[in-house]
C-alpha cells in the first residue's frame, strides 16, 4: 500500500478546505469498507484520506413521515434497518442495507459511501433511485443538489467535482398505499456481488388495485446503475397484477448492456432483469397494500 496521510475533519467546511487544498490525491473515508481494500490493493490511490465520520451533518439521521428521511452520507447501515418507521416506510432501502456485507461490515459501511464508490452493482444505488433520492453536495463554490440517478457516470467515477462531499441523501415523505423492495440475485452467499440487482417502487390507489406510479431501478447491468423510465411509465394506470409485470420486465431489458463475467454471462444478467423486476414488483405491491 501507498503511504498516504490520514486528517479527521470535525466539520463539513473543513473537510471540503481539506479535500479542495489537495486535489485528486484526496479521499474522502466515511466506513472506508470500499476505499481500504482498494488502497491496500493498489486499485485506487490516495495523498491523504480525510475521515469524515466525525462531522456531526454527516453522522445525523432525520425521519420525520411529514418531511421524509434524510440520511447523513456517513450513517452506517445498521441504524437504517433497525429503524422501526424507516424499515416500514422505506423498506426497499432496508433490503438493501440489510444486505451490504456481514453484521461488522453494515456497523461501519454507509450508504452515502456505497453510493460514492460508484460501483455498478451497488446495492443500495437502485433502491436510492426508485424512492428518488436526492444528494446534497458541499464544495468550495457553495452547495448543490443532484438526483441519484444522475450522480453515477462510470464504474468507480461519480459526479464529485475537485473538493466535492457528498453530506446527505434525501428521500421523499412515502404516501399512502406505497411500498417498494430491492432484490439481488447472488450465485452463492459467499459470493456477496450482484450479478443482477433490481429496485422497484410503486403507489396504489385507494382500493389498492391499481398502480398510479412506479419506478424501477437496475443494478450491475450497465456501466451505471439505471434507472428504467419506460418500464416504469408502463405500470401506470394498469391493474396491479402480476400480469402486468412480464411487460415491464421486458421493458427494463431494453436500457441494459450488460457484460459476461465470472459471475454471469450477459444472456444470464439479461434473464435475471426479468425475473428479478417481476419478483421486486410483487413484494412493493405486497407492501404498498398494507402501509
Amino acid at each position: 500500500m501507498k503511504d498516504f496521510s490520514y486528517a479527521a475533519a470535525g466539520s463539513v467546511d473543513e473537510a471540503v478546505s481539506l479535500l479542495a487544498a489537495s486535489g485528486a490525491g484526496a479521499r474522502a473515508l466515511a466506513g472506508g469498507t470500499d476505499m481500504i481494500v482498494q488502497l491496500r490493493e493498489g486499485t485506487r490511490e490516495a495523498d491523504l484520506v480525510v475521515d469524515v465520520k466525525k462531522i456531526p451533518e454527516l453522522m445525523r439521521l432525520e425521519y420525520d413521515r411529514a418531511r421524509g428521511l434524510r440520511l447523513g452520507a456517513a450513517v452506517p447501515c445498521y441504524k437504517i434497518y433497525e429503524h422501526a418507521e424507516i424499515r416500514d416506510d422505506y423498506a426497499g432501502l432496508a433490503d438493501a442495507a440489510h444486505i451490504i456485507g456481514g453484521r461488522q461490515i453494515q456497523s461501519r459501511a454507509s450508504i452515502g459511501g456505497n453510493l460514492c464508490n460508484a460501483s455498478p452493482a451497488a446495492d443500495s444505488i437502485p433502491a436510492l433511485i426508485a424512492y428518488r433520492a436526492v444528494c446534497h453536495i458541499a464544495g468550495p463554490g457553495g452547495t448543490r443538489s443532484l438526483p441519484v440517478h444522475e450522480f453515477c457516470k462510470a464504474p468507480g467515477r461519480n459526479r464529485l467535482e475537485r473538493g466535492e462531499l457528498l453530506v446527505s441523501l434525501e428521500l421523499p415523505p412515502q404516501p399512502q398505499h406505497a411500498g417498494g423492495a430491492y432484490l439481488r440475485f447472488i450465485p452463492r452467499n459467499e459470493m456477496d456481488i450482484a450479478v443482477v440487482g433490481v429496485g422497484a417502487w410503486v403507489r396504489l390507489d385507494g382500493s389498492g388495485k391499481q398502480i398510479e406510479d412506479a419506478r424501477i431501478a437496475l443494478g450491475a447491468v450497465a456501466p451505471t446503475p439505471l434507472l428504467a423510465e419506460q418500464a416504469s411509465r408502463s405500470l401506470v394506470g394498469q391493474a396491479a397484477t402480476t400480469e402486468n409485470f412480464p411487460r415491464a420486465g421486458e421493458l427494463a431489458k431494453t436500457i441494459a448492456s450488460p457484460i459476461s463475467d465470472r459471475r454471469g454471462s450477459a444472456e444470464y444478467r439479461d434473464h435475471l432483469i426479468g425475473v428479478l423486476v417481476e419478483r421486486t414488483l410483487a413484494i412493493a405491491v405486497e407492501r404498498a397494500r398494507k402501509s
